[in-house]
This record gives C-alpha cells, structure tokens and sequence, in this order.
C-alpha cells in the first residue's frame, strides 16, 4: 500500500489561491480606531507594497515570480503527503490518516513559504533589513534564513519566555546571521518601557509585534515582515493545501476531515483554504478543525475589532480575540499563544465553517499522543504540531468507535528537534 506521495519540482503550484473572492460575505475591512492618528495611513511605512497589494486582492489567483519559485525548490518544496499507515494500525483505527510534512525544511517548518517571498519582495522595493517577531522561534528562524538567501539584514523580538530556553534555536538564528532581542526589550520605546518594570517579563507576541513594527518605522531602510494573521501571509502559505490536492489525487482519496493547530492561522489557513474553496464553490463536505490551547483558546473568545499588537500600533482587525493585552501563561507550544485569529479564518469561523477544540495548559496530554506518532511514524514534531496530531489521533479513535471509515487530513507544520528540552520537561523523560 502507498505511504507517501512526492510531486517534481516543475509540479510545484505556481499560482497562490486567494479566498478573499470566494468567501460568502465581504470580509470586514481594517479600520481604525475612533481617537488617535491613522493606522491605515500608516501601513505603507511599515509593510511591503507588495503584501498590502495581495491583501486587498480580488484575484482568485496570484503568481508565484518564477525568481521566489527558485527560492521554494532551494527550499525543498514540494513537500511529501504521508499515509500514515503504522499510525492506523497502532490506533486499530478504520480511519485513513494523512500528514503534510511541513517539517521537511531547511529551518523546520512552513513559515519558510511566506518568509522568502517577504524578503523576495523587501528585496526588490529596495529594502536593507527586515524585522519580525517570533513566538515559539520557526518564524524567526525562516525569516532570517530567507534574508540570508537575498541578502538582507534581519532583527528578530522573540518573545523571553521562549528565549530563555530554545538556546539553540537563537544559535541557529545567529548562524544565519540574524540580530535576535529577547521581548520586552531595552532596544525599542514600547518594549523599554515594560522591560523597565520588570526584566525577566516573559513577554508575548503581541509586545514582539508591537516592538517589530516600531523597529521598523524609524528606519527607512527596514520593513517589518509579520508571520501570520494578515491575508497576504495565508495566500502565501496555500501553496501547503495546493499541494495536498495534487497529491489526493494520486493517492486517489479526498479528506472528510481536516485538522491543524492553530495560534494566529498561518499553517492551519494554508492548510485548509484550498479545501475549503471545494465547500464554498463545489459543494464539497469537509470538517476543519483548529486544535488550540487552553491558554489562547481565541477562536472561542470574541468576534469583534481589536488591535494585532499589545501597543496599538496597527489598525483594528475584526477577528476573533481574547484582547490585544490578555496575560497568557507560557507554554511549550508557544506558537499558539496569540490573542487573535486571521480575520479571514475568523470569519470562516462565524459562519460556521471552522470548529475548535482547545487541549488542556499542562499539554501531557497532547505530549503523549505526540509520542504516540513518534513511536509509530518516527518523525518528531514541533510541540504546536503535537496539537494537530492530538486532535487526529481523537478523531480517529471516535471512527474505531463508531466504525467509521473517513479520511483525515492533518498538517505537522514543523519539526520538535530544537524543543526536546519541553517534551522532557512535560513528559518527565530522564
């Protein structure tokens, strides 16, 4: 029976799917707030052209410049489609289980998809430096790679909680060349101003933005380059899901479930969107499933404006939030600790088209059933990938149950082999 499905490289999706034409209601604009100076206005000091253009986009499809297509096949796309045939076996499951393994990058996960076409764009409008935010370090690490590639220079805010602990992870970041500030941080107005009350504040993504974006604005020659929540970034990663559905079709199959994690949206809608334009225009039956955390549980939170950043430096985003400056407990899987979702998944999710299921804060549990896909598929997963696992293993052992046999889809958005240090501590491994 077959395992895997690799596509060539001249396979490779040369176009993105923008969803923004086929969602079912307009989605909410950005806007700004009722007192203060213009978010809006502002953008275009801060962000790629570029970016802002596809933001606001009414193409379904958008191409890939042949220049960042070479970038994607250094990187090593296409990325294989898995069954994971010894999985189903250990769960005694009738489910079929499939994995995209986003892990098979040079830094370890997916962000590198929209990391090199950032720093692609940032080159050609003449930029010098990128600055970014990072959470649980992926991010962080694909955009300094990707700078590395274009030759520009990179300044990473990562949020202290996780850089404290993730040494070798900020080592990786060095080696690729990078500039790497522990948020909240002396370096920047807003960060100083928390780092002065209390140094060993553990900070959250929300202050790394805040501190990336002011970075950027008073450096003409810099543009801050964010890893998820906005448009352009989920555009940039469907690249995951356009694949998955070439490979499908090989593998002659077609998800009836489809799972990721999620903490702002950006492997979870890379995922799903193209999927989810079979429901909306072919009448396709899909579930989709963000599995999250109890400690940033957002898509059970508020659908309503909020800021993106702790600071308020952007605009207001309609989007489903917890508040721009909810206090979050630290994790291991700290790519999950946003407050907000993407707007568009947000909104995916009013309408009813997303469900939600939030594992405990201790994450044993999730932990465990990563260890579970370990022992049976030998790949070693991100903690925020174990979330995506968890919630698959939980799907398929309710097909045992009711004798069910569906095909389940999920997304391992990234490789554990820098995050031993938290499956030891969660797990009590010696």
């Amino acid at each position: 029976m077959r395992r895997q499905v690799n596509l060539r490289v001249e396979e490779m999706p040369r176009r993105w799917y923008n969803i923004l034409p086929d969602l079912p209601e307009p989605l909410p604009p950005p806007r700004d707030p009722e007192e203060g100076e213009s978010r809006l206005a502002a953008l275009p000091e801060m962000l790629l052209a570029e970016c802002l253009k596809q933001d606001s986009s009414t193409q379904n499809w958008i191409d890939i410049p042949d220049g960042l297509g070479e970038l994607y096949a250094q990187a090593g796309r296409p990325r294989p489609l898995f069954r994971a045939l010894n999985l189903e076996k250990r769960l005694d499951t009738p489910a079929r289980l499939y994995y995209k393994a986003e892990f098979y990058s040079p830094t370890g996960s997916h962000k590198v998809n929209t990391a090199v076409a950032q720093c692609y764009y940032a080159r050609q409008e003449g930029y010098e430096r990128v600055t970014t935010e990072t959470g649980a370090g992926q991010w962080g690490t694909a955009l300094a790679y990707a700078a590395s590639l274009v030759g520009l220079k990179c300044t990473v805010y990562w949020v202290r909680a996780v850089y404290d602990w993730k040494h070798d992870r900020r080592n990786f970041m060095h080696l690729l060349g990078a500039e790497v500030n522990a948020s909240p941080s002396p370096k920047t107005d807003f960060g100083r101003s928390l780092y002065e009350k209390d140094p060993n504040h553990p900070g959250s993504l929300g202050i790394a933005i805040s501190e990336g974006l002011e970075d950027a604005r008073r450096d003409p020659k810099a543009v801050y380059c964010l890893g998820s929540v906005l448009n352009h970034v989920l555009i940039h990663q469907t690249i995951i899901g356009l694949e998955a559905r070439k490979q499908f079709e090989m593998f002659d199959d077609y998800p009836d479930v489809m799972i990721s994690c999620l903490g702002g949206g950006s492997n979870f809608g890379g995922f799903v969107l193209p999927f989810v334009r079979d429901v909306l225009k072919e009448g396709k039956k899909i579930r989709f499933i963000a599995a999250q955390s109890e400690v940033a549980p957002n898509l059970q939170a508020e659908y309503r404006y909020n800021f993106a950043d702790h600071a308020e430096i952007t605009p207001l985003l309609k989007m489903y939030t917890l508040g721009h400056k909810a206090e979050m407990k630290p994790i291991r899987a700290d790519g999950l600790r946003y407050h907000g979702c993407a707007p568009i998944l947000s909104l995916l999710r009013h309408l009813g088209y997303i469900e939600t299921v939030a594992y405990p804060a201790d994450e044993r549990y999730v932990f465990e059933r990563a260890r579970t896909f370990i022992q049976a598929e030998g790949y070693l997963p991100a903690p925020e990938s174990a979330y995506s696992i968890a919630c698959a293993i939980d799907e398929a052992l309710k097909c045992r149950e009711a004798g069910e046999s569906k095909t389940i889809a999920f997304n391992i958005s990234g490789h554990g082999f820098m995050d031993m240090q938290g499956y030891r501590e969660v797990l009590g491994l010696p």
